[in-house]
């Protein structure tokens, strides 16, 4: 076929696939892809650790959260990290719990007890958590 003087050859039909085939992605057991690996980092970023001391103060006072409580306390630390706080005073039920909002970890912990006339220092913000 010419048009103005250009050839245009018969392109005949394709039985094989253009792209070569997908390699398996799959990979050995308890090795993780690139992406997955980013993708629960990502996930994983929106938890709060707990430090060494704020376990101890936790398991020495018998409490403990559910995912329910974590939640909302890393919704805390969220609303914290919005208005740029680096550390603070979480008043949660009848608990004090002090956070570093870059780090997203819960540094101590107090039970009702314990708060009472104690001084929070090194934090720059208070957040009464629902």
């Amino acid at each position: 076929m010419k048009n103005k003087g250009v050839h245009i050859p018969f392109l005949p039909q394709r039985t094989e696939p253009i792209l070569p085939a997908k390699k398996s992605s799959a990979l050995p057991a308890g090795k993780s892809s690139p992406f997955e690996r980013v993708l629960g980092e990502a996930i994983a970023g929106n938890k709060l650790s707990f430090s060494a001391h704020a376990r101890q103060r936790l398991e020495s006072r018998s409490i403990s959260f559910d995912n329910e409580e974590l939640g909302k306390l890393g919704r805390a630390v969220d609303k914290a990290a919005a208005k740029g706080c680096r550390s603070s005073l979480l008043i949660y039920r009848d608990m004090a719990l002090v956070a570093g909002v870059p780090t997203r970890t819960i540094i101590t912990a107090l039970d009702g007890k314990s708060m009472k006339e104690h001084v929070f220092t090194n934090i720059d913000s208070a957040l009464i958590v629902e």
